[in-house]
């Protein structure tokens, strides 16, 4: 006997496929760190693809926004999953085709890009191969964040937010709340958070005045699916502007991505990067200061995520994100030492976390 979300999906896939087409089965797929929920929903008929994805939202709609990026004067009037998903499907990025929108519903039905990731698909590979890979999914990057920019349209809302001084020292501040005092405020001495305060705040200036590009905003291994041979981009609704770094460094510096992108390989991809940037015409003014923005990128995501990831487990319940802190903490630390101006913050971090020390 079928439930009655079942109900619903079975007929919005005939509403969208064809009368012949049948759900079979759904099978809840893993979620992230979302509200979003994810199902497999296998399917019969003629014209019918084997399977398709069905994405649901607790409480039946969709986000507008995640918390920090609520910075529209009024609702928007369209989710920015389908806002997203227009503007990239004109500009040739690779994303899952949409099969069917209910946000009323809460309710969206699209392709099944299968459960290869790229993270997935270069566990054991030789370094060579592993490289290739991450080229491919640079080369989608910047067909993102170059081709996206030179394609502004103000209809789509990531050309309306972007990473700005407020936006930055809110994910900092989330750091020392969640990540240093864990959810117990005031715990820092005084000195300790005038410090990171201090950094932080010139990190953020530093990285607000930086050209924006548009970036996906959580573009690294987990949601770039293989699909014939290619990638495909997933959970791009955040999208925003940003410095070009931005996405990048999430690329390359993400959960564990260091056990497959050693120091070697990440100057190997930087340098490709580099490359095709100016294949497609865009010059920067200094390889050191773009290198000091991606280091910077970086050590600002990395913090972000372990306020972030420490806040999941407290907060929401989902303890199993704690088990990229020791590598994330470690690339802290090996960044930090490749930015001697940040290297005071060493003893305050090393009172908290033991992979500083």
């Amino acid at each position: 006997m079928q439930t009655a979300f079942e109900t619903l999906v079975a007929d919005k896939v005939q509403e969208t496929l064809g009368n012949h087409a049948r759900l079979e089965r759904l099978e809840p797929l893993s979620g992230d760190a979302s509200s979003r929920s994810y199902y497999r929903a296998f399917l019969t008929g003629p014209g019918a693809p084997p399977s398709a994805v069905v994405m649901e939202l607790a409480g039946g709609s969709l986000p507008l926004s995640s918390e920090e990026l609520a910075v529209f004067s009024e609702p928007l009037k369209e989710l920015p999953f389908l806002n997203l998903h227009r503007f990239l499907t004109k500009l040739g990025v690779r994303i899952p085709a949409l099969y069917g929108q209910w946000p009323d519903q809460g309710l969206l039905l699209l392709e099944d890009l299968g459960d290869c990731s790229l993270w997935d698909s270069v566990q054991g590979l030789a370094p060579a191969e592993t490289v290739r890979w991450y080229e491919k999914a640079i080369d989608q990057l910047l067909l993102l964040q170059i081709n996206g920019t030179r394609a502004r349209d103000e209809s789509c809302i990531a050309f309306k937010q972007r990473f700005d001084f407020r936006l930055y020292m809110w994910e900092f501040e989330h750091f020392i709340e969640y990540g240093m005092e864990r959810g117990k405020k005031g715990t820092l001495k005084k000195k300790e958070r005038e410090l990171l305060t201090e950094s932080f705040v010139s990190i953020s200036r530093q990285l607000e005045q930086q050209p924006p590009y548009l970036n996906h905003r959580d573009y690294h291994s987990w949601n770039l699916m293989v699909h014939e041979g290619e990638l495909a981009m997933i959970d791009f609704q955040d999208a925003l502007l940003a410095p070009i770094q931005y996405d990048l460094a999430s690329l390359l510096n993400d959960r564990d991505t260091d056990s497959v992108i050693r120091p070697e390989q990440e100057t190997q991809l930087l340098d490709y990067y580099l490359r095709r940037m100016e294949d497609m015409g865009e010059k920067i003014s200094s390889r050191d200061e773009f290198i000091e923005n991606y280091l910077l990128s970086t050590l600002q995501r990395d913090l972000k995520v372990v306020g972030r990831f420490q806040y999941l487990d407290l907060v929401k319940g989902k303890p199993r994100y704690k088990q990229y802190l020791p590598i994330t903490l470690k690339r802290v630390k090996r960044n930090l030492m490749r930015l001697p101006r940040l290297e005071k913050l060493m003893p305050v971090l090393a009172s908290k976390f033991m992979e500083m020390r």
